[in-house]
């Protein structure tokens, strides 16, 4: 298949219900980047399969942005979640990092506010690892689980939604700041607000939108004189 259509990588499904011994030849017959599915979110058990793919879907943080913004529990748990990982992944920059997918019900199914999604999304398409987007996600579905999670994109598909744009806006900022390729550097976990910078690119996320937020954040890297420009406005 890579051979006759030139892939450039291969995503794989259910990777647990084959021995791993045949992922590692499956990998170098192939020779090109893997994206495994392991649905489950123990970083041990994941990260394991690490040794035998390139890459993963990081299911583990997926559980994580659920309990930080559908939930509102402590940003902290996104700091802890790194470290975590940290002893059981190979490579986190080679994590598939998402929000929706077609095998969970969506986000806004369980929690009907755009404001959080937004801070969820753009975490997703900014932070460590390989950014995936659901289609759906841009134009606010809300299906619950499989099938209903599985939305006819066709006969709803609006580039004026505030979503769609939303993610249009960070998605040009990624490229034009070349996002992808700089070093992930957190600054700042407490339990309502969460920062960390790409580059030169600054990300201020808090999963307590009704809250005025204000933070003194050292170590930023923003000097005197230095200019910031928001964008989104």
């Amino acid at each position: 298949m890579v051979q006759t259509y030139n892939f450039d990588g291969i995503r794989i499904d259910t990777i647990p219900e084959v021995p791993k011994d045949f992922w590692s030849e499956f990998t170098q017959s192939s020779g090109v980047f893997q994206m495994g599915e392991c649905f489950n979110g123990n970083p041990a058990y994941v990260g394991d399969y690490q040794n035998h793919v390139a890459g993963l879907f990081n299911y583990p943080m997926y559980y994580t942005i659920k309990d930080t913004w559908q939930s509102q529990r402590s940003m902290k748990g996104i700091s802890n979640r790194w470290i975590e990982e940290g002893q059981h992944f190979r490579d986190l920059d080679a994590l598939g990092i998402f929000v929706d997918n077609h095998d969970n019900s969506r986000f806004l199914n369980g929690r009907n506010d755009l404001r959080l999604f937004k801070s969820a999304l753009a975490f997703s398409l900014t932070a460590r690892g390989i950014p995936f987007m659901y289609y759906g996600s841009e134009q606010g579905f809300a299906g619950g689980n499989d099938p209903g999670n599985r939305e006819p994109i066709w006969s709803n598909f609006n580039k004026e939604h505030e979503l769609y744009k939303f993610v249009q806006a960070i998605m040009n900022a990624r490229n034009q700041h070349n996002i992808g390729s700089t070093s992930f550097q957190e600054k700042w976990a407490d339990d309502d607000f969460y920062a960390y910078t790409r580059g030169n690119t600054v990300v201020a996320l808090t999963n307590k939108p009704d809250q005025g937020i204000n933070r003194n954040i050292p170590n930023l890297g923003i000097n005197n004189g230095m200019q910031l420009c928001n964008i989104f406005n």
